[in-house]
């Protein structure tokens, strides 16, 4: 078992390891849903949530589950989250369900969901592993935000559907297509890589 505290896994999670800048995982849903602030922000939560309670639920579990059928169990657990979302955002934000379409039940293919099960939940406790899971969450949240953010933005001219921009602002077309999300999350690992690397030779 590691020695983690609290503190240390959030900066983990929200920077020094975080899931989409250094470990470059959760990518395809990046490019997929980051064309408006509001699908982004419903997405990442989803992901927080099914993170967090996957990896407290496995790690309660972990010594009752057999290693051989391990990520079978570990699949069925994620994906029974995914459906609790899935059934609240077509209960309550049915637009915004029809309009996410079938990249919430992709949820459970997202990388970091199993990582964090494998990583952290099979070798801590199960409120260490929550913890853990909702700061894995929150690190993919806002990387996500920001590219949604100037998506939105150049691309539509609003945040959350109000208009921010001047009058005669020309909206960026490319900005509404999935390749714009993958430059823009280039640009931020370079970003994050290069303000790392001052950080190491400076000390």
């Amino acid at each position: 078992m590691q020695n983690n505290t609290p503190v240390l896994v959030a900066q983990k999670n929200l920077w020094t390891e975080n899931p989409v800048m250094i470990q470059v995982l959760g990518i395809c849903s990046a490019l997929a849903v980051t064309n408006t602030v509001i699908n982004t922000l419903i997405m990442t939560c989803g992901v927080v949530f099914v993170t967090g309670f996957s990896s407290f639920t496995l790690s309660l579990m972990k010594k009752l589950i057999p290693r051989r059928v391990r990520m079978i169990v570990q699949t069925l657990i994620i994906a029974f989250y995914v459906i609790l979302v899935d059934i609240f955002l077509r209960a309550f934000l049915p637009d915004i369900s029809r309009s996410l379409g079938p990249y919430v039940g992709l949820i459970i293919t997202n990388c970091i969901i199993m990582g964090r099960a494998e990583a952290f939940a099979q070798s801590n406790a199960p409120i260490i592993s929550l913890w853990d899971g909702l700061l894995s969450g929150a690190g993919y949240m806002w990387v996500l935000l920001c590219i949604s953010v100037i998506r939105e933005v150049l691309g539509f001219g609003t945040i959350l559907g109000f208009s921010i921009v001047p009058a005669g602002f020309v909206t960026w077309t490319i900005m509404l297509t999935p390749p714009s999300a993958f430059f823009l999350i280039g640009i931020m690992i370079w970003i994050v890589k290069s303000i790392s690397m001052r950080k190491e030779k400076s000390k």
